[in-house]
């Protein structure tokens, strides 16, 4: 058997308090103090060793997302130009007719900047490289190749 009952609010229309007695007593969070962990003392020492364990204190929430920065390992070619013998011994750098021939990305370095004087010709695999150093080079009669983007 079906029993159709009329909804509590409908019969309290009319009535202020709503069957709660006093006025205050159903205002929402401030009856029973606030929300969350309002009245947990964060001022007064007595409460404080209990919520020290949860993340009241400090940051807590979203982490910072987005792009990340690439990370630039740049060499200038005045190193380069330094350790030469040592780069040919430990086979970093080849030597083809008279041009020496540098892998960055095989050195650890993904950027060349235009340090120091070049006395050599180059042909020089890289990301990155400035400016200054690809006219240096070019100048000279060497070459750079693979590059992504030039600063």
């Amino acid at each position: 058997m079906v029993v159709y009952k009329r909804k509590k609010n409908t019969r309290q229309r009319g009535s202020h308090t709503h069957g709660w007695g006093a006025k205050k007593k159903h205002r929402g969070s401030g009856h029973r103090g606030g929300t969350g962990m309002a009245g947990t003392g964060k001022r007064a020492d007595s409460k404080k060793p209990s919520i020290w364990k949860e993340d009241y204190f400090g940051k807590c929430g979203f982490k910072t997302g987005g792009k990340r920065k690439k990370i630039i390992n740049a060499v200038n070619l005045s190193h380069i130009e330094e350790n030469l013998d040592k780069l040919l011994l430990s086979k970093m750098v080849s030597k083809e007719d008279g041009i020496y021939i540098v892998d960055l990305n095989k050195m650890g370095y993904n950027k060349l900047l235009g340090k120091g004087k070049t006395k050599n010709k180059y042909k020089i695999m890289a990301q990155y490289a400035s400016k200054k150093i690809i006219d240096e080079i070019t100048k000279n009669g060497g070459s750079i190749q693979g590059l992504i983007k030039t600063k």
